[in-house]
């Protein structure tokens, strides 16, 4: 399972498991959501659904979101960050064992304003023959959660450990308002 599945897993249980009841239907695949941004459907019991944009991040120590501003540069296309309809951004750091939850609108009406704040970085993806350039801002995390409160983060769980017990560390971390860990800097 790579890394865009295994982030889209962590994100429908976390999105399962804290609105009991509700149901998650991944459209991926589906022309219709392809082109808003949206990866999944969340349908809350009270039959709300919102729209879902998954990503996710494997570098080990990047403590950064990746905003793609420019999906396909070669063809000028417009970065789902930038285009989106999605309600919720779910972040996922693979390797440092966190999901991020971020009000898409919110966090994007604070950045846009700032955008030339922060570096652009240009990454490479090949699918088959074809090889195209997509350029993204690279963001703090802290920055992020400073300004926009309603940023959640979410410990994932650890091999052999239960729902409860994350919960419960969440609980211990949120009464205790412990500080995150300094941010290494790490270049993207």
């Amino acid at each position: 399972m790579g890394a865009a599945d295994r982030a889209v897993q962590y994100a429908r249980n976390w999105l399962l498991a804290t609105e009991p009841g509700s149901r998650v239907h991944d459209v991926q695949d589906d022309p219709r959501f392809q082109h808003r941004g949206v990866d999944l459907l969340w349908e809350l019991p009270s039959g709300e659904v919102r729209g879902i944009e998954v990503k996710g991040d494997r570098q080990p120590r990047r403590r950064r979101y990746f905003f793609e501003l420019v999906s396909n540069l070669e063809r000028d296309t417009p970065g789902c960050f930038l285009y989106s309809g999605a309600d919720l951004l779910v972040y996922v750091f693979l390797a440092q064992g966190e999901l991020h939850v971020l009000p898409l609108k919110t966090v994007r009406e604070w950045f846009l304003p700032r955008a030339k704040s922060y570096e652009l970085r240009h990454t490479f993806t090949q699918t088959g023959a074809i090889r195209y350039t997509t350029v993204g801002a690279v963001v703090p995390v802290k920055d992020v959660q400073e300004a926009v409160p309603e940023v959640k983060y979410i410990p994932l769980p650890r091999r052999g450990q239960t729902a409860e017990d994350i919960q419960a560390e969440q609980a211990a971390a949120e009464a205790q308002q412990t500080p995150r860990p300094p941010e290494e800097d790490v270049p993207y």
